[in-house]
């Protein structure tokens, strides 16, 4: 049996080492993780509670098109139910996007260093990717446009970037959009909108409202703490979510996933509380940074990636024997890790371990 030859190549996605498996391998019992960009807040207790009441219909499949949440997310947004589809993460989303528009050949336009699962998609439905360099981080808007051809069926942005963290203003994608033929779709992803408060980030609806080729993505992985539940979703025009719906799965979000996000969706008090904490924390990394001579990408999300001047293998292994999960391996940027925002503690923790790694592996000449 041989699988289809254009996805042997493909690497399996690597999430960042689960707490427990580092404890078993490194005898540790304190364990930090900041590699994933979860919430360290955790997520609303509204969203718990309702995650234990839905727990008592666990045997009853959910509402397949989640109707209650379509609802209630198309309220919050101010567009309609039929602008919104929902997916196991926002990934899966992009698998459905991919799998609805992408025939065998057509053109994307990414970045060169950005969330790898837009290039994995691609490549399974043997697209094309069309990688376009970062400058200074940030994605490249000129050059992703100057890179578009009559072969081009999709434009993949992301916003933050990760794993830079870097922004591109509303003035620059609305400019970018104006210029982008209509008949390619350009697909934003707004996975940590919620922690931005800078003026200058875009406002997706109000550009979706003008462009109907734009689709964003969003999710209640992050800021909302529901990692675990896998609930994400898309918003374009009607047409174009009518599209993707016809490849979703059925039944692919829980009754717990959608109670869960539901009652997050409500509770604005706990957003307000994790987006003043993160900003607080990325303050207080940003100041150690700069002490310690280190540059970092200028962050928007839950996140920062840094340049430790070092190897980024060997100081994520070195930090992992002092209990902390960070994450390294990005090609483009082989000196740089990525440190996910904590609480205080382990901010504070990190920065320590980390100042103690930077004198033990050598700065990479």
């Amino acid at each position: 049996m041989q699988p289809k030859p254009n996805i042997v190549h493909l690497p399996v996605y690597q999430p960042g080492k689960p707490i427990e498996e580092v404890k078993r391998e490194l005898g540790l019992s304190d364990v930090i993780k900041l590699a994933s960009n979860e919430n360290p807040f955790g997520a609303s207790p509204k969203a718990i509670e309702a995650v234990q009441r839905e727990l008592a219909n666990i045997s009853i499949y959910p509402d397949g098109a989640a109707v209650d949440l379509t609802n209630a997310v198309a309220e919050k947004l101010g567009v309609t139910p039929e602008q919104i589809i929902f997916g196991a993460g926002s990934d899966e989303v992009i698998l459905m996007i991919a799998r609805a528009f992408l025939l065998p050949g057509d053109e994307n336009i990414t970045a060169d260093q950005t969330f790898p699962q837009y290039r994995h998609n691609i490549e399974i439905e043997n697209g094309v990717v069309i990688e376009v360099p970062l400058k200074d981080g940030t994605h490249d808007l000129p050059a992703m446009l100057a890179a578009v051809t009559p072969k081009t069926k999709i434009v993949w942005i992301c916003n933050p970037n990760n794993p830079t963290g870097t922004i591109v203003s509303h003035e620059e994608v609305d400019n970018f959009l104006s210029k982008v033929p209509s008949s390619v779709m350009v697909v934003l992803d707004e996975a940590y909108c919620e922690y931005i408060d800078d003026p200058a980030f875009p406002d997706g609806i109000e550009l979706m409202k003008r462009y109907p080729n734009l689709v964003l993505l969003r999710t209640f992985s992050k800021i909302y703490g529901l990692a675990s539940l896998r609930v994400g979703y898309g918003v374009g025009h009607p047409d174009v979510i009518r599209s993707i719906n016809q490849v979703r799965e059925p039944f692919n979000t829980s009754r717990v996933g959608q109670a869960a996000a539901l009652a997050a969706l409500q509770d604005d008090e706990f957003i307000a509380r994790c987006r003043a904490a993160n900003k607080e924390g990325l303050a207080m990394l940003r100041a150690a940074f700069e002490r310690l001579g280190l540059p970092a990408f200028p962050a928007y999300g839950n996140f920062i990636m840094v340049d430790v001047k070092r190897p980024a293998g060997e100081v994520f292994d070195a930090m992992l024997r002092k209990g902390v999960i960070i994450r390294a391996g990005h090609k483009k940027y082989p000196t740089h890790v990525r440190i996910t925002i904590g609480s205080a503690e382990q901010n504070a923790k990190v920065i320590a371990a980390l100042e103690e790694v930077l004198r033990e592996v050598a700065v990479k000449v």
